[in-house]
């Protein structure tokens, strides 16, 4: 991993760090200008990742798409479309931060609008690293398969995997359960307008439920980028195959 991706890497944790702060709303803090802090910090940081990944959007609009690049380019203008709203909803809704600007009008649409785009967001975000973290995953296999080799045997190995995905699968599971339980399905599509915090399940238990949930939803991206991958070698090697059947057709007639 290059000096920059690592870079990168760290800006899109600490990111994705204070995107599930703030999804707890000015309930996490004594004074709601720290909701309003963090928020402008991640405006900041937005910024900064749309010039690092400029190629990428000057990109859009050049070369053929495939059914994955029109998945990242789905998923990855949502995410930006979602973050804008939240950031012009959050200025319209500043008490603190941008007080100065005196906005007293459209403070009922911008509610909505930031409750609606949060939860939004949270999913684009959540698919977002799960198109990523396969990655990351296989920089992180190829480092330990290196170190391995002199201390894991075959068996030690897959027992590792194993247990590695019933963890997985237990926390997709309780992200299920949580996605549901905490109401995060009827942010989605406005059957809630109002945000409500669950003071006798704490602070600890909001972080980790919505942890689970972006587990959750980025195994699921996962899993379908995976296949992806499978259909697109299986259709580039039927092509090889056929493409080779014609040459050596083709060849044979020659010699004949």
């Amino acid at each position: 991993m290059t000096a920059q991706q690592k870079r990168r890497m760290a800006l899109d944790i600490t990111m994705t760090i204070l995107s599930l702060i703030l999804m707890g709303g000015a309930y996490f803090f004594p004074w709601d200008g720290v909701h309003e802090i963090l928020g402008t910090v991640l405006l900041v940081l937005w910024a900064v990742h749309v010039i690092l990944n400029r190629r990428w959007y000057k990109s859009l609009f050049k070369g053929s798409y495939n059914p994955f690049r029109v998945m990242q380019a789905v998923v990855n203008c949502a995410i930006l479309v979602c973050a804008v709203f939240l950031m012009i909803s959050g200025i319209m809704l500043s008490n603190h931060v941008f007080a100065f600007l005196h906005i007293e009008s459209g403070t009922g649409f911008a509610r909505v609008a930031h409750l609606l785009a949060s939860h939004w967001y949270l999913l684009f975000m959540s698919l977002h690293i799960g198109m990523h973290v396969g990655m990351i995953s296989r920089q992180i296999m190829a480092k330990r398969a290196t170190q391995a080799k002199t201390t894991d045997t075959p068996r030690t190995s897959k027992a590792r995997t194993m247990i590695f995905r019933v963890i997985l699968a237990l926390v997709c599971a309780y992200g299920l359960y949580a996605f549901i339980s905490r109401g995060v399905w009827k942010y989605l599509i406005l059957r809630q307008e109002f945000f409500f915090f669950d003071m006798e399940k704490g602070y600890v238990l909001f972080f980790t439920d919505y942890v689970a949930i972006v587990v959750l939803f980025a195994t699921a991206m996962r899993l379908i980028c995976k296949r992806m991958e499978r259909n697109a070698k299986n259709s580039s090697s039927a092509f090889s195959k056929k493409r080779a059947t014609a040459d050596f057709s083709a060849s044979n007639d020659s010699f004949r």
